[in-house]
């Protein structure tokens, strides 16, 4: 069951812990989702670990109500653990969530035990994709039925995988919402020429039919981690790879988390 918190500075927040008394687990999840992505992750591990889900700002129960950068999201985590009494974590996040993940690591290596991040970049995103973004979200936001692009979103997310439980949900996404989450994802900063002070362990995992980020992006990452695992590649996998390919990601991140967190 979803629980909130009120964080000094007034951003609410919502997540969820799931529980047990094994090393702790957050999950952060990608781009117009929230923590039930994370289910089969939560039936593969959820027995050995204390996994704790966060809803990122402007996605699931936690609100935006301005522009926001995903430090602002990093610290947000931040402040879920100080309410949970948690000192040290270690962090799975998929596109999105990897955004969020690679920050956290930054902004407070002493608290993160290692991150595993599926789908994601650490660069800025590519200024023409960027602007094609931006007209895509506006134009979901003037239609009166959106399906076109939201089936569209979910083919560059989820390839072939069934979407229609989440596809559900994004037809009567806020449009608020819609606006400054595009706005942070496609406004972040790079911190590839940084990643060589994250020191943690890192898994870096990426499907071979991403169709948001080449597999380039993940290649240069795990070159750029000092402690990075080798990177893993996916057949066929999509850009949400942790739910569209769970049962190929599950073994590998299983055996990492045992391994360090």
């Amino acid at each position: 069951m979803t629980s909130t918190v009120t964080l000094p500075g007034g951003q609410e927040v919502g997540y969820t812990d799931h529980g047990g008394d094994g090393p702790v687990v957050v999950l952060l999840h990608s781009y117009l989702m929230d923590g039930r992505m994370f289910a089969p992750q939560l039936a593969a591990f959820g027995d050995r670990f204390r996994c704790v889900t966060i809803d990122e700002r402007g996605h699931g129960a936690t609100p935006a109500t301005g522009p926001f950068d995903y430090w602002d999201v990093a610290r947000d985590v931040l402040g879920v653990l100080d309410h949970l009494g948690i000192g040290r974590a270690a962090v799975v996040g998929t596109s999105q969530g990897g955004f969020v993940a690679l920050r956290l690591a930054l902004t407070a290596p002493d608290r993160i035990a290692a991150i595993a991040v599926l789908g994601t970049s650490a660069v800025a995103e590519d200024p023409a994709v960027a602007e094609g973004y931006r007209q895509m979200t506006a134009a979901w936001v003037a239609s009166d039925a959106p399906e076109t692009i939201v089936d569209g979103v979910a083919k560059i997310c989820l390839g072939d995988f069934d979407a229609s439980e989440w596809t559900a949900r994004w037809r009567t996404y806020p449009a608020e919402r819609l606006t400054l989450t595009i706005n942070a994802l496609v406004g972040r900063d790079s911190v590839l020429e940084r990643a060589g002070e994250i020191g943690c362990p890192a898994l870096v995992l990426h499907g071979t039919a991403d169709l948001a980020y080449p597999a380039e992006r993940a290649k240069e990452l795990a070159s750029a981690l000092p402690a990075a695992e080798p990177l893993v590649l996916v057949e066929g996998g999509a850009h949400f790879l942790s739910l569209s390919h769970a049962a190929e990601v599950e073994p590998h991140l299983t055996g990492f988390l045992s391994r360090h967190a």
